[in-house]
């Protein structure tokens, strides 16, 4: 039995925690078969958040054993890509969603400097496993 949990994504830039606005903001699953699918396309609002996403993650009760779903991980892992003109993107690999909680992903953002691309300027960033 699978359950849900959400996802939201703030983006800011600055050690002010600036909101950015209009920042596009997409969502990657993996499915069974190691393809990349797509959960989610937003665009940040004015506070410089998503709305929440859904994902299915394993039951609660199917990550009480080493062997059991998922690899006996309570979680869901997804990719996170964050891009604004004028900023350098921004890719978040193995993002952790729980059943039944809402996880809140900061996202930072570095301005480009002048003559610079986001294309050129990418940042990945990869969480590991908890160890749980």
């Amino acid at each position: 039995m699978s359950g849900i949990g959400t996802l939201r994504v703030r983006v800011y830039t600055s050690n002010a925690q600036i909101p950015v606005e209009g920042a596009t903001v997409v969502v990657m699953g993996r499915e069974k078969n190691g393809k990349q699918s797509l959960i989610s396309v937003q665009i940040t609002d004015r506070s410089g958040l998503t709305q929440p996403i859904r994902i299915t993650t394993p039951g609660a009760g199917e990550s009480t054993q080493p062997d059991g779903v998922n690899g006996g991980v309570p979680f869901s892992t997804c990719s996170v890509w964050v891009e604004h003109p004028g900023f350098a993107m921004l890719q978040m690999d193995g993002v952790q969603i729980f059943p039944q909680v809402e996880t809140m992903q900061d996202v930072e953002l570095i301005p480009l400097g002048e003559g610079e691309s986001s294309l050129q300027q990418r940042g990945v960033r990869t969480t590991t496993a908890q160890n749980l």
